[in-house]
């Protein structure tokens, strides 16, 4: 798997921008990150007890704490703090961000919490497409902070 070569965390636009050195970069909104935290709370400890996050349209990220040279550990505003984020297991959320979202979107739909997520059925995540190779930082709006 690739290294990351950058890592920023834009706290107004709620997204991660991470970059690694096959040239990938993805902008990974922290809703995301939060319902799809690698942590035994969200994933539970085994196959179908997954424990399904709603609320989390407007979650931020307090903190990040770098976990070895493998990964990090986020504090997110609603207090969750024990999902570590190894560089393959962000690589593989920004790779695969839509499909991801859709079934997140389908979960929440199917136990009733339509107005969940704020958005209406069917809507694409804000910054789900792959963040632009180049710089420009946040407020230049290439990083999706406008």
């Amino acid at each position: 798997m690739p290294n990351p070569t950058e890592l920023t965390v834009h706290q107004k636009s709620r997204v991660l921008d991470i970059a690694y050195d096959d040239g990938s970069a993805y902008s990974i909104p922290f809703e995301l990150m939060r319902v799809y935290s690698p942590s035994a709370e969200v994933k539970g400890h085994g196959p179908g007890q997954e424990v399904l996050q709603v609320g989390k349209r407007e979650v931020g990220i307090a903190d990040v704490e770098q976990v070895g040279n493998y990964a990090i550990k986020p504090t997110f505003s609603d207090g969750h703090d024990t999902g570590i984020f190894s560089w393959d297991y962000l690589y593989e959320l920004g790779r695969s961000q839509e499909s991801l979202w859709k079934q997140y979107v389908a979960r929440l739909q199917a136990a009733g919490f339509d107005e969940e997520t704020g958005r209406a059925p069917g809507s694409m995540l804000p910054g789900s497409a792959p963040a632009k190779s180049g710089g420009g930082g946040c407020g230049s709006g290439s990083c999706g902070c406008k």
